[in-house]
């Protein structure tokens, strides 16, 4: 359990560029509305894949905060982080000098990082010889150079850090960036994840394990949680970040405190490379450390949003280890997959799931799970079908669970004032 010692650690600012929008009003408004950022996929042609829709980035603007010169030497993944970070630090209104710079860090999350660079470096090498490989491919590649690219652009000579525990990478890096500011490593941290993964071998790639959706005809349908007819996941893309501070720095700086990490977790099912076990005890497990980390009991929570991939196993095996960890409390805990409108955002996951999160304790109002019309019967929670309901949440947790067994839960509350002293 977290000694209570440890230093308080809020959120103070939001940035995201997602399938919904390329902002958090954006993609708040479009989570309020219920839609679908799902489309048929418009960067390659898809022709001859079994499946062809994707939730793609849309309509967003790169130069507006990136210079063309430099635009030419990144991946997407890298973009969407600088984009997504740029926007948190001046939602947060944190400005980065020589007085904080050292005590400021970057700690982002990413699956695959730049699989479209090594796709497009690839192709020109076969076609034109070694000779013709860019000198940035490798930097662009790098999974560790979304955090780099970011603290670079913003200044921060803190601690940074690339987590790539696949689709768990977004909510591990929250985790571990709040911990490092309640150790007192850090004073804040900008932290979430990202990816640009809509590329050929990506998707042909999660085909051939049978992983996606092949609802081609019905995109803004196909990505449906917890639903008796869903048939996997839907690739996305994108970035989610969010600004963590220590309390005390925060309320001198006059922040405005969004919500308060009380607590994290993160475990192994040391079971298989892809798929969850029966039950899944090790995301149960996870659930509970992080509700023991926070000092809290199952009775506290009032909203998850769930990992809900709308793939078969997960979201039985979610629905049974939510079961296992609340108990009775069940009955009275909303549930959701913001999933249903994101897509799969792979190691952005994490990062806009807690964003979402965030919104959701703001605002008193329970994200929806769209295209939940025939509920799997195994799958029998309060998963918020279709429409967002309006209900006081205080706490509320956000799972995210990859390959390789890896689950992370964290746990937020609203920003009680009465408990700073």
């Amino acid at each position: 359990m977290m000694d209570r010692a440890r230093r308080r650690v809020v959120v103070t600012g939001l940035g995201t560029v997602n399938p919904l929008g390329n902002s958090v009003a954006d993609t708040w408004a479009g989570v309020l509305a219920g839609r679908s950022g799902i489309g048929p996929i418009t960067k390659f042609d898809a022709t001859g894949f079994s499946t062809t829709i994707a939730g793609e980035v849309k309509g967003f603007d790169p130069l507006a905060f990136i210079g063309a010169k430099e635009l030419r030497r990144l991946d997407d993944f890298i973009i969407f982080a600088l984009a997504a970070s740029r926007m948190a630090a001046d939602d947060a209104g944190l400005v980065i000098d020589e007085s904080n710079a050292d005590r400021i860090g970057v700690l982002m999350g990413s699956a695959i990082g730049g699989l479209q660079t090594i796709e497009r470096e690839k192709e020109n090498i076969m076609k034109a010889g070694p000779r013709r490989m860019s000198p940035t491919a490798i930097p662009a590649v790098l999974a560790n150079l979304a955090p780099g690219n970011v603290a670079i652009h913003l200044g921060a000579r803190g601690p940074i850090s690339c987590v790539v525990t696949a689709c768990a990478a977004g909510n591990n890096a929250i985790s571990d960036a709040a911990r490092l500011i309640a150790d007192g490593y850090a004073d804040a941290m900008l932290t979430g994840g990202t990816d640009a993964a809509v590329s050929p071998l990506a998707v042909a790639g999660f085909n051939a394990m049978r992983a996606l959706s092949t609802r081609n005809d019905e995109p803004e349908r196909a990505s449906r949680p917890f639903d008796a007819e869903r048939d996997g996941f839907i690739i996305g893309e994108g970035a989610a970040v969010m600004v963590l501070e220590e309390l005390t720095t925060a309320l001198e700086r006059g922040a405005t405190v969004l919500a308060e990490i009380i607590g994290t977790a993160s475990t192994c099912d040391a079971y298989h490379i892809a798929a969850p076990p029966p039950g899944h005890p090790g995301a149960a497990r996870c659930m509970d450390l992080a509700l023991r980390d926070a000092g809290l009991s199952p009775a506290d929570v009032d909203y998850i949003n769930a990992h809900g991939t709308s793939t078969q196993l997960n979201d039985i095996y979610e629905t049974q280890a939510i079961k296992t960890v609340f108990g009775d409390h069940v009955q009275s805990l909303a549930v959701s997959s913001t999933k249903s409108m994101t897509g799969h955002m792979l190691g952005a996951a994490g990062g806009i799931e807690a964003v979402l999160t965030v919104k959701a304790l703001n605002e008193n109002t329970v994200p929806p799970t769209i295209n939940l019309d025939n509920p799997d019967p195994q799958c029998d929670l309060d998963f918020t079908p279709h429409r967002p309901v309006q209900r006081n949440l205080s706490v509320a947790m956000s799972n995210s669970f990859g390959f390789g067994g890896v689950n992370s839960v964290i746990v937020l509350k609203k920003f009680d004032s009465g408990r700073y002293s």
